[in-house]
């Protein structure tokens, strides 16, 4: 069980007979009145964000949420299949379970399966991926202001922008959880 008053960020737990993950929370003591709990809360099955406050003495089951390291393998259409790279089982994934930041995994990397009573319901792609350009316009000599970028396109298909220095077949540090370009790799 754990407590409101006891709130974290990524702590997870059941209400109501759904998962929860708390994103955001902050312990409230106005001058007058009790104390309270303002959280912003995903539903972790169906990733619908909501703000709700709690006594902090309200308590609630803890969930379990499994992370395994599986590899992903290939895709058919609209399902990804993923390998468990201890026991060589394979499974199916849904494309509406991937998430945005799948659009910079391609075959062969270790992702992070991740799901409640063996029901998937989300996969994590590694915090930093090294993918190679495969096009972007070359950066033209003078155009030097700060902080120019450009669009390049990468080998997974993802649009991102890069400084206009890189070029066209150099491999690059990309961010998933934010999209964006970190470094020459």
């Amino acid at each position: 069980m754990v407590s409101a008053g006891d709130f974290r960020n990524g702590v997870t737990f059941e209400m109501d007979g759904d998962v929860y993950s708390i994103i955001e929370f902050q312990h409230v003591k106005p001058g007058k009145g009790a104390a309270f709990v303002r959280t912003k809360i995903r539903n972790v099955i169906t990733g619908s964000v909501t703000e709700r406050t709690f006594n902090p003495n309200d308590k609630y089951p803890s969930a379990f949420i499994e992370r395994r390291d599986m590899e992903f393998l290939y895709n058919d259409g609209d399902l990804y299949y993923f390998m468990d790279s201890e026991s060589y089982e394979q499974i199916p994934i849904g494309k509406d379970v991937l998430g945005d930041s799948f659009k910079f995994v391609k075959e062969n990397m270790i992702c992070k399966v991740l799901s409640y009573k063996s029901n998937v319901f989300g996969v994590e792609p590694p915090n930093f991926v090294e993918l190679k350009i495969t096009a972007t316009e070359p950066g033209v000599k003078g155009d030097t202001a700060t902080n120019v970028t450009k669009p390049a396109t990468l080998e997974t298909g993802a649009e991102i922008k890069v400084p206009m220095f890189i070029n066209e077949g150099e491999m690059i540090r990309v961010d998933t959880r934010t999209g964006e370009y970190m470094e020459r790799a």
